[in-house]
């Protein structure tokens, strides 16, 4: 499993612009999708909204990518 770190620039990201800004999916729609099939978890829990506000401390697991969120 990998982790990325991610540094916010800002109070909070939404979930589905967090994983394009990771890497993780090529653009904001295709993060969408990732989200609605089910592939996401946020602190060890499945999240199913796209937009869901990503925080300092939080940490997102996605295909076998983990991205810690930091404070800026």
């Amino acid at each position: 499993m990998t982790t990325v770190e991610f540094v916010l620039s800002k109070e909070y990201v939404e979930l589905c612009q967090l994983l394009k800004l990771a890497g993780i999916a090529d653009s904001g729609g295709m993060g969408k999708h990732i989200v609605a099939a089910g592939e996401v978890s946020v602190d060890g829990r499945p999240e199913s909204r796209k937009t869901a506000k990503i925080r300092a401390g939080q940490s997102v697991l996605c295909r076998g990518v983990t991205i810690s969120v930091k404070a800026p």
